[in-house]
C-alpha cells in the first residue's frame, strides 16, 4: 500500500545518504525509482542529490508554483516507478505537499521525503509542517550534537561563530554555515554563546 513519508532531522544527520541508499535498494531488485530535489539547491550541481561521504546521483528537479502531481503523472507515462524520492522536502510548498498526497493517493505510488523539520530560528518550514499534518508516516534521522546528546536544533553562524538571530529562513549552506545541537546547546548560542566545534 502506498504511503507518504516523512524523514526528517536537522542539517549533517545523512538524510540523503539514506534516500539514496533506499534508492539504490530499490534499483538493485530491478525496480525504478524517480528523484527529485529543488532547483535552486545546487550546491551538488544542478539536478543532482549528493551526500558529505560522497555518495550521489541525478535527480529531477521541483521549484515552487510547479505542480508536482501533474509531473510525476508524465513521468509515469514514460515507465512504471516503483517509489519516489524527495530531497530537500523542507522547500516544498504546502500545496505541493497536498499534491504528493495526491499521488500516493490517486496514483498509487509511495512518496518518501527527506527534509528539515526547523529553520536556525526554531520555526517549522512549510513544507515540514505540511509534511508534519499529512504523512502517513514520519520517522527521525538522527544526530548528535557536540556533548553527545541528540541533535534536534540548528544554527546558522556568523564568521565569528555566532549564532545568527535573523536572516532569511533559506539560505544554502552546510557545516560551514549550520551546526546541528541538541535544544540545551541551541538555547545558549541563541543566547550569544559561541557555537562550539
Amino acid at each position: 500500500m502506498a504511503k507518504l513519508y516523512f524523514n526528517f532531522s536537522t542539517m549533517n544527520a545523512g538524510k540523503s545518504t539514506v534516500l539514496l541508499q533506499a534508492s539504490y535498494n530499490y534499483r538493485e531488485r530491478g525496480m525504478q525509482t524517480y528523484l527529485m530535489t529543488a532547483q535552486f539547491d545546487n550546491r551538488a550541481g544542478e539536478g543532482r542529490i549528493a551526500s558529505r561521504i560522497g555518495i550521489g546521483d541525478d535527480a529531477d528537479t521541483f521549484a515552487p508554483g510547479e505542480d508536482l502531481f501533474a509531473k510525476v503523472a508524465t513521468r509515469l507515462e514514460q515507465g512504471e516507478v516503483a517509489c519516489i524520492f524527495i530531497d530537500e522536502a523542507q522547500f516544498l510548498e504546502k500545496e505541493q505537499v497536498w499534491q504528493l498526497a495526491r499521488v500516493v493517493d490517486d496514483l498509487k505510488v509511495p512518496v518518501m521525503c527527506y527534509g528539515l523539520r526547523l529553520d536556525f530560528r526554531g520555526e517549522l518550514f512549510p513544507g515540514s509542517a505540511a509534511l508534519l499534518a499529512l504523512a502517513d508516516e514520519m520517522r527521525e534521522v538522527r544526530t548528535i550534537c557536540h556533548c553527545g546528546k541528540k541533535a534536534t536544533m540548528v544554527v546558522r553562524m556568523g564568521p565569528d561563530r555566532i549564532a545568527l538571530k535573523e536572516g532569511a529562513q533559506v539560505q544554502i549552506g552546510g557545516n560551514e554555515t549550520y551546526v546541528s545541537l541538541c535544544r540545551k546547546h541551541w538555547r545558549a548560542a541563541m543566547a550569544g554563546e559561541p557555537v562550539a566545534g
